[in-house]
């Protein structure tokens, strides 16, 4: 049975949940990723079969609070943020806890005045080895209060695995993120390691591979992303895929394909168990989840899709990316980034800010919304935006009854 977590009320939705658990009743297995159809009469909403909360945020949550009630005269710090939601962290911020540095890694505090009798509170993305020494060094157990994402840990443990058997790490993922930063670190102590944002950096690193008088070129594109004194025509031999957990996992396999095609290629079909490992099984299944669902999204059509969750969220930039290959898409942190039924605030992915929009929803009746979010926001989020959205229709259907005729 999948472990239960102590989820603070506030951020939880009975409406929310109560439409997630009777899915879960009736797709126990998770075999069906069409949308939820709720009919409010003049607005209807798809809602993703999957989104909100994953197994790492929810064990993140858990154990922070309950750390911060059984040390209520103890300084508490955060290494940064515990998961990319602004309404979670605030909530931490709000009880006293402090964050040690910012997202980027930047430190936001003197890291000197840190005692022994301190708590650190290592965030679900986890943290590099150098942090960990550091830590160590001021007298302060890392490993105490650790909130690691399990699949995280899970990433860890195959590089060593691959790592002592001279492997070299592929990682998929954005070489500034937390988790990069904390994957990357743990696998180059053990083996070679090299980061790749996307397919089209794959591609290069594949032309390059084909080609090692390119090797310049390779140093050249992936400066700051491999590891110290990595070898271009030894390091390269032998090679697995990890990710970031938030990356879309279909882009991780997309890579590793053509990475395993690019090693037949250059090696011989009948050598490539040589020189290529399948990894797949390290993949996430709650952002995989996520993932397909939205994917399931695209299936229907609607007029807009709303996105719900933190701007420097990964996996929800990502939900973001593939809504917006089909549906005009608004993303946004909170319900009152909605300001009329014509106005809102929405982050812009290309223009990396806030942009405002007065064109938001369709005068003709009736509008179909799809609606999701990432795995680091609160149902209560969602429930929230729900809420604001049927507010702007006067005649919408009474919530109450249209859960019952869904239940």
């Amino acid at each position: 049975m999948m472990r239960q977590f102590a989820i603070p009320l506030f951020y939880k939705s009975s409406f929310i949940s109560r439409i997630k658990n009777s899915r879960k009743v009736n797709d126990p297995k998770k075999k069906d990723f069409t949308p939820t159809l709720l009919d409010f009469g003049p607005v209807k909403f798809y809602i993703a079969r999957h989104f909100g909360f994953c197994y790492g945020v929810e064990n993140a949550i858990d154990i922070s609070n309950r750390i911060i009630n059984d040390n209520p005269d103890k300084r508490i710090f955060l290494l940064s943020e515990m998961i990319h939601n602004p309404g979670v962290n605030n909530d931490l911020l709000s009880r006293g806890v402090k964050f040690l540095m910012d997202t980027s890694g930047k430190r936001i505090f003197n890291w000197d005045e840190l005692t022994k009798d301190d708590i650190i509170i290592i965030p679900a993305f986890g943290t590099t080895l150098e942090i960990e020494s550091e830590l160590k060094e001021k007298g302060l157990d890392p490993y105490k209060f650790n909130t690691t994402c399990p699949f995280v840990e899970k990433v860890w443990n195959r590089s060593t695995q691959l790592g002592n058997k001279d492997y070299t790490i592929i990682i998929h993922g954005k070489h500034d993120h937390e988790e990069t930063r904390a994957t990357f670190s743990h696998s180059a102590n053990i083996t070679p390691s090299l980061i790749v944002r996307d397919i089209k950096e794959t591609k290069i690193l594949c032309s390059c591979l084909l080609d090692e008088s390119k090797e310049k070129e390779f140093y050249k594109f992936f400066r700051g992303k491999h590891s110290p004194g990595f070898n271009f025509h030894n390091d390269l031999k032998r090679i697995g895929v990890v990710n970031q957990t938030t990356m879309l996992a279909s882009e991780t396999e997309a890579i590793a394909d053509l990475l395993k095609n690019t090693y037949s290629d250059k090696y011989g079909a009948d050598n490539l168990n040589e020189h290529f490992t399948d990894t797949k099984d390290t993949l996430c299944y709650a952002t995989n989840d996520n993932q397909e669902s939205t994917l399931g999204l695209l299936n229907v059509n609607a007029d807009l899709a709303m996105v719900v969750g933190g701007y420097n969220s990964s996996n929800t930039t990502h939900l973001v990316e593939l809504c917006e290959k089909k549906f005009n898409t608004f993303f946004v942190s909170s319900a009152e980034k909605i300001l009329s039924k014509s106005s809102i605030n929405h982050f812009d992915l290309h223009s990396k800010k806030e942009i405002l929009n007065n064109n938001f929803i369709p005068e003709t009746e009736p509008v179909y919304i799809i609606l999701t979010s990432g795995a680091s926001c609160p149902d209560a989020i969602v429930d929230f935006v729900l809420r604001k959205i049927i507010s702007f229709f006067p005649q919408a259907r009474n919530m109450d009854l249209v859960l019952k005729e869904f239940e």
